[in-house]
């Protein structure tokens, strides 16, 4: 039978309990297997009860002293009680110099005591027992997860100057940098707010006009890198011109946050407004505009499209890609049987064929074809050649590749291009 003796207000501090009519500290550290959080007891005598119930100080400076042995318990294993015993005397009852010095020879949690107030300076410089003047029952897991990334970027030498704290706030990211940007005004200080809009002004002029298309070759969600990279490069540049004075970190987040909302609008764009923008880079075609298509993988999958289809063409393709497409099918075709062409698109190489019926089979012979290879660049290159083709077929192609019927002669082109 499991009796609880002593506990705080935060259920997170350990509590006093006993069992079997002896006194245990119990504490919930970690998690098993199943990812449910551990609990582990470890016997205590009366005197450090008495310290324990007294002095707040003290048991949470035990806590964080023990919470690195139920790490290293991990998911299943025991924890080591003896460890953990040989701790109560140094900690509960001897002098606080003895502490001080106790606490440089051990491992213990130093976000723990920050976030139930501990004074950081003093944490810094060894003196935990002084530093805990001020500690609180109630956590406030911010502060120590502010001291962690504060922490973290002096290991690497940046120094948060007043304003670049401010923009990673405003931000989300001064605490974790993996964090999806997002604006946050509130997070800021009123006075530092304008000059956190100023930046933020430059940064979307730099970036006014462009877009991040999508990339259905890596699924139906995903964006075009080479779109990203265009976009942070530019908003990066003008930010660094315009205010020098900025440190790293913060002009990396403001060129996410213009990528990251670049990226919202492509996925919210409705499939035919996003190829829409792509078709006005290419040819039109004319009177060549393509009423039945055929499209297939690299698996043997087909998927017709005609005219009278509520949707575009490129739309149905690409919409087509972003189904199918896979590490192990990345070659496509659309093809145009009434008029004896297509096109196959190689998404492994960044390089395409035109095929065109010259002959065809008659008698029993096989019909003759053309096909000329040509090189892509990037999903841009794809997006204008499927339109192109979809507007007017192989004959709109000819501006949209160096198309070379020779394939030893594309290969030696492909090389050369892949060596830079």
């Amino acid at each position: 039978m499991r009796d609880i003796v002593f506990t705080r207000r935060s259920g997170w501090i350990p509590n006093v309990i006993r069992e079997a009519g002896e006194l245990k500290l119990m504490l919930g550290a970690g998690a098993d297997a199943n990812h449910e959080p551990r609990t582990f007891t470890f016997s205590i005598g009366e005197a450090h009860l008495a310290v324990i119930r007294e002095d707040l100080a003290r048991h949470l400076l035990l806590w964080s002293a023990v919470l690195p042995l139920c790490d290293a318990a991990g998911t299943r294993g025991r924890l080591d009680e003896n460890a953990a015993v040989a701790l109560l005397d140094p900690i509960l009852l001897s002098a606080p110099a003895d502490v001080d010095a106790f606490f440089q020879r051990i491992r213990w949690d130093r976000g723990r005591l920050i976030a139930h107030g501990a004074d950081i300076d003093l944490l810094e410089r060894g003196q935990v027992c002084a530093a805990m003047g001020a500690a609180t029952e109630t956590s406030n897991g911010k502060r120590a997860q502010e001291y962690h990334a504060n922490r973290r970027r002096a290991e690497r030498g940046a120094v948060l100057g007043p304003l670049d704290a401010a923009i990673l706030k405003y931000t989300g990211q001064y605490l974790h940098g993996a964090t999806v940007p997002k604006r946050m005004p509130d997070a800021v200080e009123p006075t530092l707010l304008p000059k956190v809009m100023r930046v933020l002004a430059t940064a979307e002029q730099a970036c006014a006009g462009m877009r991040i298309g999508r990339d259905p070759r890596r699924g139906k969600r995903a964006t075009d890198k080479r779109d990203w990279d265009r976009m942070a490069t530019a908003v990066d540049a003008a930010v660094r011109r315009a205010h020098p004075e900025l440190v790293d970190d913060a002009v990396r987040t403001v060129s996410f946050l213009m990528c990251s909302e670049a990226v919202d609008r492509s996925r919210s764009t409705p499939m035919e407004d996003d190829e829409e923008a792509a078709g006005d880079r290419a040819d039109s075609g004319g009177s060549a505009r393509k009423t039945s298509l055929s499209f297939t993988d690299d698996k043997g999958v087909e998927k017709k499209w005609i005219q009278d289809d509520p949707r575009t063409a490129t739309a149905e393709f690409w919409e087509f890609v972003g189904d199918r497409s896979a590490a192990d099918n990345e070659v496509f075709t659309i093809e145009d049987e009434e008029m004896g062409e297509g096109i196959q698109l190689h998404f492994y190489a960044d390089s395409s064929a035109r095929v065109t019926t010259v002959r065809e089979g008659e008698g029993g012979s096989d019909p003759e074809y053309r096909v000329e290879y040509s090189l892509v660049d990037g999903m841009s290159g794809y997006r204008n050649l499927v339109s192109a083709f979809v507007r007017g077929g192989c004959a709109s192609l000819e501006q949209h590749g160096s198309w070379m019927s020779d394939n030893a002669e594309f290969e030696r082109a492909r090389r050369r291009r892949d060596a830079k």
